[in-house]
């Protein structure tokens, strides 16, 4: 079972988190009132997933996230950012610092354990079309700073194609009829862009090819 850090600022929100997972058999190994005690934690504790309040005082869940992935012991944890705003400015900026998705607060039970076991097996928890459309909102107003992988250069033409249509949010099924292939080749290229790039998942593929400039605004149908 995963095991997991709440990082939220408000008791009620840890404890009610904290007793639906519990009654699903996930464990929650500390919680955090700020962003410094999140570090803190997940440094002592090595859990497999972070649920992430972004507005938290002393330091945010944008930079506990940074620090949390940039430290050994907290780059094979899964980030979940929680907030109380759809498409909130910072929700992009977790994203591309590498955090696997968002979730409202307002989720429901189901939802949140849903949620949680998911990206513990390596799945992202945002769907591609929802992170093209706040990278589309958010990334123009950002100030000019380097995309994360300017170097596409190790991507086979093929996987520079997969990556195109990925970030216009299509799923393994839709790709393999696109390209005429299997979905089980599909997951191999996926597979393989991941690895080049040092991605942890298909949302940050996708923020990929948007601040690389292999995708644009306006590119392709909004699955929406």
């Amino acid at each position: 079972m995963p095991r997991v850090v709440i990082a939220d600022d408000q008791t009620l929100v840890r404890g009610g988190f904290r007793m639906i997972l519990g009654a699903s058999g996930i464990t929650v190994v500390a919680e955090a009132a700020d962003g410094a005690q999140a570090v803190a934690a997940v440094l002592k504790y090595r859990p497999d997933v972070v649920l992430m309040d972004i507005r938290m005082p002393e330091m945010d869940g944008l930079e506990a996230t940074r620090r949390i992935l940039a430290a050994p012991a907290g780059r094979d944890c899964r980030i979940i950012i929680l907030t109380t705003f759809d498409l909130d400015q910072y929700v992009y900026a977790a994203l591309t610092a590498g955090a696997s998705g968002f979730l409202l607060k307002d989720v429901t039970p189901e939802q949140l354990v849903a949620a949680v076991r998911m990206v513990r097996s390596g799945d992202a928890l945002l769907a591609p079309s929802i992170t093209r459309r706040l990278v589309e909102r958010f990334a123009p107003r950002a100030p000019a700073r380097p995309a994360m992988h300017a170097d596409l250069s190790e991507l086979t033409p093929r996987e520079l194609e997969v990556l195109g249509l990925l970030a216009r949010g299509l799923s393994n099924a839709e790709l393999a009829a696109e390209l005429t292939l299997s979905e089980a080749t599909v997951k191999t290229h996926v597979g393989r862009i991941l690895t080049k790039l040092q991605l942890r998942d298909r949302v940050q593929a996708v923020v990929l090819a948007y601040e690389t400039g292999l995708a644009g605004p306006g590119t392709g149908p909004d699955p929406s």
